[in-house]
C-alpha cells in the first residue's frame, strides 16, 4: 500500500488508510518538536484534524510504501527520514490502545494479528 504524502493532506486521512489495511493497529502523529534538534514529547499528540504540514519539520512531497512485512519501527524512521513526521503505533488489546514499544521490531502483520486475538478475549 502506498500512502500520499503532502502538506495538505489531513492526519485523519491517513490514519483511515493505515487502518482499512492494520484494523488492529493505530498510528497517531505527534506534534512538532520545540527546538532544531529536540524530540517532540509522546505526549503532544497532533489533532487529527490538523494537516500534515503542521506537524512536520520536512515539506517532501511522495509517497511511503506500507508493507504488511515491515516492522512499525522501520515505518516509524521512514516518518520520519523522509518527511519529517513523528509517530507512533498501537496496538489494540481488549477496549484499550497499547504503545508499540517493546515489539516494534514485529511485523506490522505480526502486530496486527495480535491485537486481533487480544481484542477477542
Amino acid at each position: 500500500m502506498k500512502i500520499i504524502i503532502n502538506d495538505h493532506r489531513k492526519i485523519h486521512a491517513l490514519q483511515e488508510e493505515f487502518n482499512n489495511l492494520f484494523p488492529y493497529l493505530k498510528i497517531e502523529f505527534l506534534g512538532k518538536a520545540s527546538g532544531a534538534m529536540a524530540s517532540p514529547s509522546p505526549k503532544s499528540v497532533a489533532s487529527n484534524s490538523q494537516k500534515l504540514g503542521e506537524v512536520r519539520i520536512m515539506h517532501n512531497k511522495g509517497t511511503v510504501t506500507i508493507s504488511p512485512e515491515m516492522s512499525s519501527s522501520e515505518l516509524e524512521q521512514d516518518f520520519r527520514d523522509v518527511f519529517g513526521l513523528n509517530v507512533r503505533f498501537y496496538r489494540k488489546s481488549g477496549k484499550e490502545w497499547l504503545s508499540i514499544t517493546t515489539t516494534d521490531k514485529w511485523s506490522l502483520e505480526q502486530q496486527n494479528k495480535e491485537g486481533m486475538s487480544l481484542s477477542k478475549l
